[in-house]
């Protein structure tokens, strides 16, 4: 497997940093998870919204103070190279990382110039390994509500895929898992619903899609914004973005959580509380066939989201 890093492209085994790495020693990173799918009938790898994806990485890196040297153009002709060496003829997860890269001891990030204080150094990688479900998708999951609290946006900028943020999201995970649940659900420092370790969530009452609002410390999901808009394209079915309590799940009709590790994946119950009959609800389910109908560039209507990796190299040598 090969990857990008600083400029160069290298095996994987070799893409190595510093032990003195700032980015290293205090989580000073920002990244994406992009899935790109296998499609037998095109024999090419599909980049899930990976425009999207890159457009975030920017954002995060503003709000971090990190300088991506690569446009999203650049960036997504960087990711088809790294996908063509690799050779997959799988489900992909793709890890584009930008960090600060000076080798110090010291938190801060900036440091002084010949015209003052600079930003330190800033370092880009990106490399990608075959992945499957990161979460069961084809039954429902267990979740419990954390005892670790979602940090709050004026601590670490929640809406930034920051590296250090997800120390706070290890820390719930590991507590769900060693509690025997699948994964955890996060409350924010008012005790609303934030989000899973790693994934926006949604549950269905009264017919309707209700989902945390960005204020609630949520990652800007990708997917998340996908499924609004097929929600209400295809079903029809509005979502409402709004503060949700942690009693409101217990009495959900369906609820389920969505990334791009986890995709679209049911929820059984919480903290030993049934969600509905237990089963994948009909909304789940018609959301799930949606999705993976679109991912895997089924469907002309969401064509466009689906970038062909071959296809992409071919425009790069033309």
């Amino acid at each position: 497997m090969q990857a990008f890093l600083n400029g160069e492209y290298m095996d994987l085994a070799d893409a190595k940093v510093n032990v003195m790495t700032h980015a290293l020693n205090y989580g000073t990173g920002v990244f994406e998870g992009i899935r790109a799918y296998w499609d037998d009938e095109e024999e090419q790898l599909l980049l899930f919204r990976v425009r999207e994806h890159f457009e975030r990485m920017h954002q995060s890196a503003r709000i971090l103070r990190i300088g991506i040297e690569y446009s999203v153009d650049e960036l997504i002709d960087i990711c088809v190279n790294v996908l063509r060496a690799g050779d997959f003829r799988e489900d992909v997860y793709v890890r584009p990382l930008a960090f600060k890269s000076a080798l110090q001891v010291g938190l801060n990030m900036v440091a002084m110039g010949p015209d003052g204080l600079r930003p330190i150094e800033d370092g880009f990688t990106l490399f990608a390994l075959p992945f499957g479900n990161y979460l069961d998708i084809e039954k429902p999951i267990r979740c419990t509500i954390s005892a670790w609290r979602r940090v709050n946006d004026n601590m670490i900028p929640a809406r930034g895929k920051v590296t250090g943020i997800y120390v706070n999201s290890s820390l719930a995970k590991t507590e769900a898992l060693e509690s025997g649940f699948d994964e955890a659900i996060m409350l924010t420092h008012d005790g609303h619903v934030s989000e899973g370790s790693g994934e926006n969530l949604f549950i269905v009452r009264h017919g309707k899609l209700l989902t945390p609002s960005l204020s609630e410390d949520i990652l800007e999901g990708v997917t998340r914004a996908t499924v609004m808009q097929i929600a209400l394209d295809d079903l029809g079915i509005e979502t409402i973005e709004r503060p949700i309590d942690r009693t409101e799940l217990y009495i959900a009709d369906e609820l389920f959580l969505v990334g791009t590790g986890a995709q679209i994946s049911p929820v059984r119950e919480i903290d030993g509380r049934i969600i509905g009959d237990g089963e994948i609800g009909p909304v789940t389910g018609a959301l799930q066939d949606l999705y993976f109908d679109i991912v895997r560039g089924r469907s002309a209507k969401y064509r466009e989201w689906c970038l062909g990796v071959q296809e992409q190299a071919a425009a790069q040598s033309a």
